[in-house]
């Protein structure tokens, strides 16, 4: 069958079309994944790797209450991340394509690609200022006199890290739920309000439903990448607001603990991977339901 298929000159020309993104993907992805997994499974002898295969680092990463908690709060906040994310994200992405004019919508598009013409680190520092003790919030508030001293309570907390985070990964957001209300038919909208229903419950019952493939789209894109970000939680998070990326880092980078730090990079993936599951099978279950 395989000798048939290269023989086939459409598939030779597929075949070669997918190879290079393969390859890629192959090289940049599976391979460091792999490394990491298999890490996890060595141990650390001073400054030698011994390579003997043990469970020792998946028992300390399971049964040390400090990595449990950790974990805990790093899916709790990916997890409001989230939520604030998509749920500012589906208005803007519902104006742009149902309010906003056709010739006018790849302008809108731009405007909202704005945030990713500079650095990530950059914007995670400005929002830094803006929320800082002394910063623009903490200074409007006194000008206009609705405090007398700064508050402390818009930084180094877990809000000030879910607000950086929420703005940073918008655009990741907005782009998939516009996709998806692009898509639908307008002709389902006018026959809904033809037959009876009002606006509201034609998008609860029409577009809301046409557009969850955006939606889960834009959940899996923000929730996935946030559980592993370690920047915004390290300048923003304060000394408690460390999440499960900062002790990997740390683990790394810090205590030369390489191995305790593979294992709780698989455990994370493996946490986010169940999440995500979990998720979408309870969506595709709604949507099934529905129809």
């Amino acid at each position: 069958m395989a000798t048939g298929m290269l023989s086939d000159p459409g598939a030779r020309k597929g075949l070669l079309l997918v190879s290079p993104p393969f390859l890629f993907a192959l090289v940049m992805l599976a391979i460091p994944l792999g490394a990491v997994v298999l890490l996890s499974f060595w141990s650390r002898q001073g400054f030698t790797l011994d390579t003997t295969f043990t469970l020792a680092n998946y028992q300390e990463a399971v049964g040390h209450p400090l990595y449990r908690l950790l974990l805990g709060r790093s899916l709790l906040v990916s997890g409001l991340v989230t939520l604030v994310t998509v749920l500012l994200a589906y208005p803007i992405a519902y104006f742009v394509s149902f309010k906003v004019d056709p010739s006018r919508k790849a302008l809108w598009l731009l405007l909202i690609t704005i945030p990713f013409w500079t650095s990530y680190l950059i914007r995670v520092v400005l929002w830094k200022v803006i929320l800082g003790y002394n910063g623009v919030i903490n200074s409007a508030l006194m000008w206009v006199g609705v405090i007398d001293e700064p508050l402390q309570a818009i930084n180094y907390n877990m809000g000030a890290v879910v607000i950086t985070l929420a703005h940073s990964y918008a655009p990741f957001a907005i782009l998939p739920i516009f996709v998806a209300l692009e898509k639908i038919d307008r002709s389902f909208l006018e026959a809904s309000l033809d037959l009876g229903e009002n606006k509201f419950m034609t998008f609860i019952r029409v577009t809301l439903p046409l557009s969850m493939t955006g939606i889960v789209a834009s959940v899996l894109i923000v929730f996935i990448p946030t559980v592993g970000d370690f920047v915004t939680p390290e300048l923003l998070g304060g000394p408690g607001g460390k999440l499960m990326a900062n002790m990997i880092q740390s683990m790394f980078l810090g205590i030369n603990k390489p191995t305790l730090g593979a294992a709780l990079a698989v455990i994370s993936m493996v946490s986010v991977g169940v999440v995500s599951l979990i998720f979408v099978l309870l969506c595709s279950r709604w949507l099934g339901g529905r129809q």
